[in-house]
């Protein structure tokens, strides 16, 4: 019985430095094999090319014409021209500075879905402690209620025990070993998340303790660091920096566009050359388009608010409940610390003053706080996990 005392306060003391190196390892480790990631990384990599696709002037345009004179006496004509068209916005780097603000916007959404990802992956952790360390007690349990049904098994052999307690004991046994089972279940459908988050590779996970947390004191000024580090803000922040631009580009499209070069006309006993310079002007191409860029600059406004708020009350409710969790845990803690009961039924049975009966429902009673403490523990881990996700 000392076992499970020992093992209880070593579970929920969350202070092995180990096991907090070991999580981010494992999470490093999640991060260079997962193959979404990975994919993720490859399609922002090619959006972004895309993006800086187009923002340069057009191709050179060359001309040559051959023209057979008729009568053939006037003799042959050939021309060449050379020409190159010239727009505001690619001479004035506007479209260079709209596909840089895409870019971020792609970087943004990049670090959102990897904080996604290794979020999931953390929670699957921390089922996979709280799973280790059930078992780790339930090991206990099994040796200790196999002890007990071979000394009941002696009694009933012996005479001195009857068939009631004996039965009492077995279902006690099978009761723990069916757990045992599952649990054992779970923790295996804990490790297959693991793996296929890790790429298919294998991993090594074995901790049974949860690591230290540090609760922040004051919501609104953690808030305000958290706000920062946020990348759906940061993306819906660089959408409006992006709109500006954009309605900034639209306005250059409705500008002219020039063309200089170069032509040359060959006759039989003339010839002309010299520049050549034309003016195009936009005056239904670019229709809407200024209208359509302000309208799309005024809807990113609109989500940065509503997201702003979305964010701020969702945090604000899971601040709240993680800090109920942690008193939860805390609770359970001290229950286990200080009304621990368990060496006194132990005694009491080995001294015949209570039943097989009255024993197995007092330490079923110590084994379910156990249970609970390792939820409460399991739920407070979790909470915060989602809470502080914006560091990983």
């Amino acid at each position: 019985m000392k076992k499970i005392v020992i093992s209880i306060v070593a579970t929920l003391a969350m202070s092995s430095l180990f096991a907090q190196n070991n999580m981010n390892e494992v999470l490093s480790t999640i991060e260079q094999n997962n193959t979404t990631l990975k994919a993720l990384r490859e399609a922002a990599d090619a959006q972004k090319i895309e993006n800086r696709t187009g923002i340069y002037l057009s191709d050179l345009e060359i001309g040559f014409n051959y023209l057979w004179g008729n009568p053939s006496s006037i003799g042959n004509r050939k021309d060449i021209n050379v020409k190159q068209n010239f727009d505001i916005p690619t001479i004035s780097g506007l479209k260079n500075r709209v596909a840089n603000q895409q870019n971020i916007l792609v970087e943004w959404q990049y670090k959102s879905d990897r904080i996604n990802i290794l979020l999931e992956a953390k929670l699957y952790y921390l089922d996979l402690v709280y799973y280790n360390s059930l078992l780790k007690e339930l090991a206990v349990r099994r040796e200790h209620a196999e002890k007990i049904a071979a000394s009941q098994k002696e009694r009933l052999e012996s005479g001195e025990g009857n068939v009631m307690e004996y039965n009492n004991v077995q279902l006690n046994l099978s009761t723990v070993q069916g757990e045992v089972s599952r649990i054992e279940t779970e923790r295996n459908a804990a490790i297959a998340q693991m793996v296929r988050l890790n790429g298919g590779q294998p991993l090594t996970l074995s901790d049974s303790g949860f690591t230290a947390i540090e609760m922040p004191l004051n919501f609104n000024d953690w808030y305000a660091t958290a706000e920062g580090k946020n990348p759906l803000l940061s993306y819906v922040r660089q959408e409006i920096e992006l709109g500006k631009q954009q309605v900034s580009l639209s306005r250059s499209m409705g500008l002219p566009t020039f063309s200089a070069g170069y032509m040359s006309e060959n006759v039989v006993g003339q010839r002309f050359q010299g520049v050549s310079v034309g003016v195009s002007v936009p005056l239904w191409s670019n229709k809407n388009r200024v209208k359509q860029a302000k309208s799309a600059l005024r809807a990113a406004e609109s989500r940065q608010t509503d997201t702003k708020q979305q964010f701020y009350s969702q945090l604000e409710i899971l601040y709240s409940r993680t800090q109920g969790l942690k008193e939860a845990a805390e609770t359970y803690r001290a229950s286990l610390a200080n009304a621990n009961n368990s060496l006194l039924l132990k005694k009491a049975l080995d001294a015949g003053q209570i039943s097989i009966l009255d024993y197995i429902v007092e330490i079923g009673l110590y084994y379910n706080t156990v249970n609970q403490a390792l939820q409460a523990e399991l739920g407070y881990q979790k909470a915060f996990a989602q809470l502080s996700s914006i560091e990983l």
